[in-house]
């Protein structure tokens, strides 16, 4: 399968720099995937399209301030550092800038000298391997960690957005409550207090899942093959309660509502057979077209990079003819893409 029918024309204009105030005032495309019959309509008739039967699931991971601003020791050259994911006491995996100049043996120092890194390997996703220690050299743990990324730390926008933020909040859903993500499940973005409220009213439950949005959502896809791309590991929580009411809902022929390709990533991971597995594992599902959904019959989703596994995963669960059709539908619109950009709910 090559990439390159998975692509389309943005005009860089249509970027959202912003979140739509307030955030149900986005706009979003209905698309019917039976018959690639297309709505406009906004994220505030949502409730609309929902049935009193529908499980409704969110991701409910947390964005930390995972982008740290330090200096290389020696030489006292920049680095810039974004944390990916834990991977054990005192080691985060890393995202590292310049990456030629920070190889293993090198030092970083943030902030003023209260907390240092020394890098310990590569990754083969081109990432580093992260041991933190406070500055008196004793190792830094989860608490010292996160005390620090409190003060030091920085949250991760994409490089897309070029305005700063004026309230961190503006880039957490309104039901964020697990931390450890690099970056916001978008399709949640436009949830307001009001509009989750209307949904608890009307659905038959609402579920949370957790799968901490990293690397492997986010990196480009930068083979011409989509099979030789090697999709990055991301954490990926399930709780036994919240499995075994997925469970019971694909035995009552309930329909699932995914809110975001984080969401359905998640759910398809733990799908086996008809039931939902409890899971606490790192997954690196790759869903493109072919993949065969056991899990989630309708999806909430932003509008996603030309090229990106977003995308491919949202052409998987439409006829990717229908989805293309609707995205440059969306561009002719003037429709707001990417992060806090406008939404498409597949049904």
């Amino acid at each position: 399968m090559h990439i390159s029918p998975f692509d389309y024309y943005l005009p860089p204009e249509l970027i959202a720099q912003q979140p739509a105030r307030p955030r149900d005032a986005s706009q979003m495309l209905v698309l019917h995937r039976a018959t690639g019959r297309i709505e406009h309509r906004t994220f505030r008739d949502l409730p609309a399209f929902l049935q009193p039967d529908d499980v409704v699931v969110l991701n409910d991971t947390r964005v930390i301030r995972a982008r740290l601003r330090g200096r290389r020791q020696p030489g006292g050259g920049r680095a810039d550092v974004l944390l990916l994911s834990p991977r054990g006491k005192s080691l985060w995996e890393a995202l590292v800038t310049p990456g030629r100049r920070i190889q293993p043996g090198r030092r970083i120092v943030f902030g003023d000298g209260e907390l240092m890194a020394e890098v310990l390997a590569r990754t083969p996703a081109g990432g580093r391997i992260l041991r933190f220690s406070q500055g008196d050299g004793s190792p830094s743990g989860a608490d010292d960690l996160s005390v620090a990324l409190a003060r030091l730390g920085e949250m991760p926008l994409p490089p897309y957005i070029h305005r700063a933020i004026a309230d961190e909040d503006d880039y957490q859903t309104v039901y964020a409550d697990v931390p450890g993500a690099s970056a916001a499940p978008t399709a949640g973005l436009h949830f307001t207090p009001n509009i989750l409220a209307a949904i608890r009213a009307k659905v038959h439950a609402v579920a949370s899942v957790t799968l901490h949005v990293g690397l492997g959502s986010f990196r480009p896809i930068h083979t011409e093959n989509v099979d030789d791309h090697q999709m990055h590991a991301e954490r990926c929580l399930i709780s036994q309660s919240a499995a075994d009411l997925l469970t019971k809902a694909l035995a009552d022929g309930r329909r699932i509502v995914a809110v975001g390709t984080s969401t359905a990533r998640a759910l398809e991971t733990a799908a086996d057979h008809g039931a939902i597995r409890a899971r606490d594992a790192d997954t690196d599902l790759f869903i493109r077209p072919g993949h065969r959904f056991q899990a989630v019959h309708a999806l909430l989703t932003n509008f996603h990079m030309p090229r990106s596994t977003l995308l491919l995963l949202v052409c998987a669960f439409a006829d990717p003819e229908h989805v293309l059709r609707a995205y440059n539908e969306a561009v002719a619109r003037k429709y707001r893409f990417f992060s806090f950009g406008d939404a498409m709910l597949v049904l």
